[in-house]
């Protein structure tokens, strides 16, 4: 790695990128420490602590949203705003023509996108200024209300710019990027509160070693899956055209094991800290309910929260994979194309068998999704440590450092080749 970091740093359109992606993460980081005016930040923090969705959207903007700096809503809009095409893709034919026209096609969509972040940036900004850090403003005026709405609107428009320019001209997609930074942020901290317990006593020192291990043993475990394929051989039927004849070759199709990523882990944990979200407007009986019966830290709810957690991230893999890898559409092609895969017939019986292995590849990617989360659910319940680098964070993090990798190596080769050719 250190090998290809060096062998990059030398040519200079790769040094380019690595930079400008440098500066733009310098600029993140910057906003993410600037306070906005008039606002507890104590009060706050205590409620992140006490809210698992809260503690979730605390982790993907990198602590700003605790301390309610100026990019307190992160990315959270965007990414919201592109799984929301995603979805009405599948359902509307002329988004569908649109993602499948070209460069033209995904600029039109990628404007709509902004579109709906900006919608909902605003609906979420009103939400959270009006509703759940309400009692933090240390004032009520509509003019300074108004002015906490667009500054949190106003950033997070920023932050999407600076996505879609590190996408551009830097390294990996930034919107990941930006993700990325913000998790990785907070290791230190991390690190500094743990040293700090088992020096006081409170946390045992062995406790403190089987913690770096499990976090390395998970990290590799990550690894392994997020890079594990099924390659399904394909064969091309030889056809003369004219005087030339064409096909013969062989191919396969990769099947990832984890096909839907961790977007099953991060719409279970959405949906339920639902829940906890209405409890905070209801009143103490409604918070007591759900804190007993639907909490994540205490007995007897942590049960029940983690199984429920399981369950659905069984379905949003199902559901995940099901809309992203159309076996339909990739039969349909091979038998166009020529294609066959050995010993099964095209049409129909090429769509069983490859909706047979996906679902066998879907079962596993999502029973190792769950074991990461609860591999992270035992150490915050009977080891009482809470770490940001387990877990969800976890299968983040290396999935973008794989990205990262994957092209820093594409873009050495391109200028091997290119430098071989001149």
């Amino acid at each position: 790695m250190l090998a290809q970091l060096k062998q990059a740093w030398k040519i200079k359109d790769v040094r380019t990128k690595i930079l400008y992606t440098l500066m733009m993460i310098l600029v993140f980081r910057i906003g993410a420490t600037i306070p906005v005016p008039g606002i507890d930040t104590d009060y706050i923090r205590n409620l992140v602590g006490s809210n698992s969705l809260l503690s979730l959207y605390n982790l993907f903007t990198g602590g700003a949203f605790s301390n309610f700096t100026l990019f307190a809503l992160g990315i959270g809009p965007y990414i919201t705003a592109s799984i929301i095409i995603q979805l009405l893709t599948i359902g509307f034919e002329g988004l569908e023509e649109l993602q499948k026209s070209g460069e033209e096609g995904k600029k039109k969509i990628n404007k709509y996108t902004k579109y709906i972040a900006l919608a909902l940036a605003f609906i979420q900004a009103i939400a959270i200024t009006l509703g759940i850090v309400r009692s933090a403003l240390k004032t009520n005026s509509v003019f300074f209300i108004v002015t906490v709405i667009l500054t949190l609107v106003g950033a997070s428009m920023l932050l999407m710019w600076i996505g879609d320019k590190i996408t551009e001209k830097g390294l990996g997609n930034g919107s990941s990027i930006i993700i990325f930074v913000g998790i990785i942020s907070r290791i230190p901290t991390d690190i500094m509160q743990t040293v700090e317990q088992i020096q006081s006593g409170k946390l045992p020192i062995w406790s403190g070693i089987a913690l770096v291990v499990v976090i390395l043993l998970t990290m590799a475990a990550v690894t392994y899956i997020q890079e594990a394929t099924r390659k399904i051989p394909v064969q091309y039927a030889k056809r003369v055209v004219g005087r030339k004849m064409y096909g013969g070759q062989s191919s396969h199709i990769p099947m990832k094991v984890n096909q839907s990523g961790v977007i099953p882990v991060i719409f279970a944990s959405s949906l339920l800290a639902f829940p906890q979200t209405i409890a905070m407007f209801m009143g103490s009986e409604a918070q007591t309910f759900v804190q007993t019966y639907l909490s994540a830290t205490s007995s007897p709810g942590v049960w029940i929260y983690r199984t429920l957690e399981v369950l659905l991230i069984v379905f949003f893999s199902y559901f995940y994979t099901t809309i992203s890898f159309n076996t339909e559409d990739i039969a349909n092609n091979m038998k166009n194309n020529g294609g066959f895969i050995p010993g099964i017939r095209p049409g129909n019986p090429t769509i069983d068998y490859l909706n047979r292995i996906l679902s066998r590849l879907t079962l596993a990617g999502a029973t190792f999704l769950a074991c990461i989360v609860m591999v992270s659910a035992v150490m915050i319940y009977f080891m009482n440590v809470n770490v940001t680098l387990a877990g969800t964070s976890l299968l983040i993090v290396v999935g973008v450092a794989l990205e990262l990798k994957r092209q820093l190596e594409s873009n050495l080769v391109m200028k091997t080749y290119q430098g071989f050719l001149k």
